[in-house]
């Protein structure tokens, strides 16, 4: 095998935080020797994490073996994953932060074909997967990602079962969603069929550019590999997501791809219409 030197494009402020999770939980549980350290256990999940690399692949670059690189990738995404901010907190934070909104929407993570496939076959994606809710502040910045489901359960049952709306409600944020969220009283979704009257059309396309950032904090997830194409067990999707968040929230900057309520009304004015056929948000471009 082949050896070779390689970037992770991720900051050493990530790096520290992982390892000093590590750290604490090895003097915790009275481990008193590894074969690597809590900086080069870190380096590992995060390169398994953001690079997608093969449990083979690693421990031969870590000089370890498979399960113990297994082990320390396991132990490692639980650590992260339990520090991930809880739905209420989250939404109390986007309030106390001043969004002018946040956006809702679901994402399929793919996976291969298992023996009980027709529950994980997501008939919107034509694929198998598992179904994460992902809530978004109106920059695109991640709040919250859900817990892992399969892919063939809908966004709004998948909101449902996580509790999304009773604490969308308790927060009072306007909330943004596709059409998939259709018959939600909780959150604003365009309006449906075709040859609408150019007024709908119009709040439409204004809906549509203020839920345009919720398809870029799904962007930043995909953009860890490993979510890719999951290679281990469907069912620890949330456990890999809900732990990059955390490391994501490492990475961004205070206050980067935040943007005010006053900013966005200053672009739009957001007017909620309770419509005799439908609850749709109505945005008028000022």
């Amino acid at each position: 095998m082949l050896f070779c030197r390689a970037a992770l494009p991720l900051s050493c402020k990530t790096l520290n935080y992982a390892a000093g999770i590590i750290r604490r939980h090895l003097k915790a549980i009275g481990s008193r020797w590894r074969k690597l350290n809590p900086g080069q256990q870190a380096l590992l999940v995060l390169a398994y994490l953001r690079k997608g690399e093969t449990f083979a692949e690693l421990a031969a670059g870590f000089g370890i073996g498979r399960t113990t690189a297994w082990r320390y990738v396991n132990e490692t995404v639980e650590l992260l994953a339990a520090r991930a901010p809880k739905l209420r907190a989250a939404l109390r934070d986007a309030n106390r932060a001043g969004r002018a909104c946040v956006i809702l929407d679901g994402t399929l993570i793919p996976a291969g074909r298992v023996a009980a496939g027709r529950p994980f076959y997501s008939g919107e994606h034509k694929r198998h997967g598992m179904n994460l809710q992902v809530i978004a502040g109106p920059g695109g910045d991640i709040l919250r990602v859900s817990g892992a489901l399969p892919g063939s359960v809908h966004d709004k049952k998948a909101d449902w079962i996580w509790g999304v709306p009773g604490e969308l409600g308790k927060a009072g944020l306007v909330t943004l969603a596709g059409k998939g969220y259709q018959g939600s009283t909780w959150a604003k979704i365009p309006y449906r069929g075709k040859n609408k009257p150019e007024p709908r059309k119009e709040a439409s396309r204004a809906h549509a550019k203020l839920r345009a950032p919720g398809e870029r904090a799904n962007a930043q997830l995909k953009a860890w590999r490993i979510l890719r194409k999951l290679r281990c067990c469907p069912w620890r999707a949330g456990k890999l997501a809900t732990a990059m968040h955390v490391s994501r929230l490492r990475e961004a900057s205070p206050g980067r791809n935040q943007l005010s309520r006053s900013s966005i009304n200053s672009n739009y004015s957001l007017i909620v219409a309770n419509s005799s056929d439908d609850d749709t948000l109505r945005v008028t471009i000022t």
